[in-house]
């Protein structure tokens, strides 16, 4: 029999002496495990220059900026600025800042942004809009829509001095511009008799009528030029949906194509990349909101093939061209991200914006002059539109319920609404009287539906019960003064509500770039607008309000339509907004009545004895039969035979 093998203490101390042998080789080739790489300073950041797009003629030279890259750090909580944080200061400085412009109370004003480095910081505030910035070539001016005269028209602000330069001075909508690589020429969209087209207009010669770059009965909008200077790109719908199109400006026949191509889709918001190499825009398909990236200068790769950046509905690019800023409109919400094109992952968490966005912009660094000085003494807490609810009734005993006031000249079934909400009601409907010239919230729908009065099927749950909503009168929509924009959000539908301004001289509200949904299709007889809920309708010209939008602005929230809409009308849910207060139905219910009245009978069933028969199984005989041999037949001889 053998022994087995025995480890001597010796032997252990020679394995464990070469372990620390090789331990210590490979720590001093390799170095010590980098756990705490996430935590490493930010690397600094590089300079260089945008570089002309494929064969695209070389722009005009004109100042380049100095792009500096967003260093990627561990945390993303941004520091709050102030003159006593110079180790902040001086990084902001030279990176630069993302220009967002934003729902700011009652106006659009600018703000400044650094995922790392700085909070909302509103650097404008003025007492008008300020809409769609666009940082010139050589970083050194801003161009912006503006209705502080009255009218929308375009006006430049110089970063280093802060003086504002009136460009455009007409009665029409002028917004969305976008600089030649030279500087020397804005692209713009404006409406003009009745059309919304693209428009370019010389900033060294201001004497010079605009050039027409489209005239297409369908809407153009959201120009960008690239930075080869030969291409700009723009948003249509002459296809039926909108879709993202090319113009060359080096040919006049087949000058414009559809880059898109995507008759599912609406796409909007075009961006180049700095270098022209890439072309970026929003798409949105069956509530999928989604970030394209189309390789400009790779013809074998089709503008059909673009690849997916992450999801938002406005974008810009950081100077180096290696991060996509996102934002994401929510139904009530909008969020503002960014995404690293290497990975797709995303730069910093979503932030919630304090308002509705139009427009933003990367400003690179280094930051200096009237923009540096804003940002250093400006305002970072952004504005609501605040309403103080004053209660009228005290809430009464038992249990301190609410009560409901009535609407003073407003026509509807029951003119009431909660005591908690009705001074946010009057201050919309005074608003949305003031600024599209003509009273909407006079005439509702309904606007409280008391328990007494049964609901019609699958509606139970509906706001109206409550007191804390109301529903326009759906009149207004089939006479034509009021549009409903389909958006699906998240796999639900909602409506954005669309008010026509009364006075159609560019005073009031923006022409519109995205089709209508046409609700009353659905009883034409056809039998596809019947099955879909309605059918999309075109652009509609003129001068709109966006309700939805202004609504918000003093707390009411739109709905989704329910799961049955397109069958049953009443699912819409179009025209109703509510402010819930973070309440959900029952818990709204229960401010203005008592348990006893929300408990629903359940009733007990009687029962009855019935007899119950059992079957007893009866068994079955079976004969058994026993065969009977057969004697063989016996042969009887015949009278003369033998026997």
């Amino acid at each position: 029999m053998k022994q087995s093998a025995r480890v001597t203490p010796g032997l252990i101390a020679l394995i464990l002496l070469l372990l620390v042998i090789l331990n210590g080789s490979a720590v001093a080739f390799l170095g010590w495990p980098a756990f705490q790489q996430n935590r490493q300073a930010p690397p600094a950041p590089e300079s260089s220059t945008a570089a002309p797009a494929g064969d695209q003629p070389e722009p005009v030279a004109s100042p380049t900026p100095t792009a500096t890259s967003i260093p990627a750090t561990a945390t993303f909580t941004p520091v709050p600025l102030h003159i006593g944080n110079p180790g902040a200061a001086a990084s902001l400085q030279e990176q630069g800042v993302l220009l967002l412009a934003l729902r700011d109370g009652e106006n659009v004003h600018l703000f400044a942004y650094h995922p790392d480095l700085l909070p909302l910081t509103r650097i404008t505030d003025t007492a008008w809009d300020e809409i769609h910035p666009a940082l010139s070539p050589d970083g050194t001016r801003l161009a912006y829509s503006s209705h502080q005269d009255g009218y929308w028209d375009l006006y430049i602000r110089n970063l280093q001095t802060g003086e504002i330069e009136r460009v455009t001075e007409t009665m029409d909508y002028e917004g969305s511009p976008t600089w030649s690589p030279d500087g020397q020429w804005l692209a713009y969209e404006a409406y003009r008799d009745g059309s919304l087209d693209i428009y370019l207009r010389s900033l060294t010669d201001p004497n010079t009528a605009p050039i027409n770059l489209t005239a297409d009965e369908a809407a153009d909008s959201s120009p960008a030029w690239s930075p080869g200077g030969r291409q700009i790109a723009f948003v249509s719908n002459r296809g039926g949906e909108a879709d993202i199109w090319l113009a060359d400006l080096d040919r006049t026949e087949g000058r414009f194509s559809n880059l898109s191509r995507n008759s599912e889709s609406a796409d909007r918001h075009p961006a180049w990349s700095p270098d022209g190499s890439r072309l970026a825009w929003t798409s949105e398909q069956s509530g999928d909101h989604r970030i394209l990236v189309w390789q400009s200068q790779n013809s074998a790769i089709p503008p059909s093939s673009a690849g997916q950046a992450g999801s938002g509905d406005w974008l810009a690019w950081s100077p180096q061209g290696d991060l996509l800023f996102g934002a994401l409109i929510q139904p009530n919400q909008e969020i503002l991200t960014a995404y690293s094109l290497g990975s797709g992952l995303q730069r910093m968490p979503p932030l919630d914006l304090p308002g509705m966005i139009y427009g933003m912009e990367w400003i690179p660094g280094p930051l200096s002059g009237w923009l540096w000085d804003a940002i250093l003494k400006a305002d970072s807490s952004p504005r609501s539109v605040a309403v103080q609810p004053i209660l009228t009734l005290f809430p009464g005993q038992p249990q301190g319920r609410m009560s409901m006031v009535p609407l003073e000249d407003v026509s509807a079934p029951q003119a009431m609404i909660h005591d908690a909400v009705d001074e946010a009601f009057q201050a919309l409907r005074a608003e949305a009287a003031e600024e599209s010239g003509w009273d909407v919230l006079s005439s509702l729908e309904n606007a409280f539906i008391p328990l007494t009065s049964p609901p019609e099927p699958s509606l139970k749950d509906d706001w109206l019960y409550t007191g804390r909503a109301f529903s326009l009168n759906p009149l207004i929509l089939s006479a034509g003064w009021m549009a409903v924009v389909r958006e699906d959000i998240n796999g639900q539908t909602y409506w954005r509500l669309y008010l026509k301004a009364r006075f159609q001289d560019g005073s009031a509200g923006v022409p519109l770039t995205m089709p209508v949904w046409d609700i009353n299709s659905r009883f034409s007889g056809d039998p596809a607008a019947y099955e879909q809920g309605g059918e999309p309708d075109g652009v509609p010209s003129g001068y709109w309000i966006d309700l939805t939008e202004l609504a918000r602005r003093y707390g009411w929230e739109r709905l989704p339509a329910r799961p049955n809409w397109r069958s049953f009308f009443a699912g819409i849910r179009f025209n109703q907004f509510v402010i819930r207060n973070g309440l959900d139905w029952n818990q709204a219910m229960a401010e203005i009545y008592p348990p006893e009245a929300l408990a629903t009978p359940t009733s007990i069933p009687t029962y009855t004895n019935t007899p119950t028969f059992t079957l007893v199984p009866t068994r079955t005989r079976f004969v058994r039969t026993t065969p009977t041999p057969t004697s063989p037949p016996t042969l009887t001889p015949l009278p003369g035979e033998d026997q």
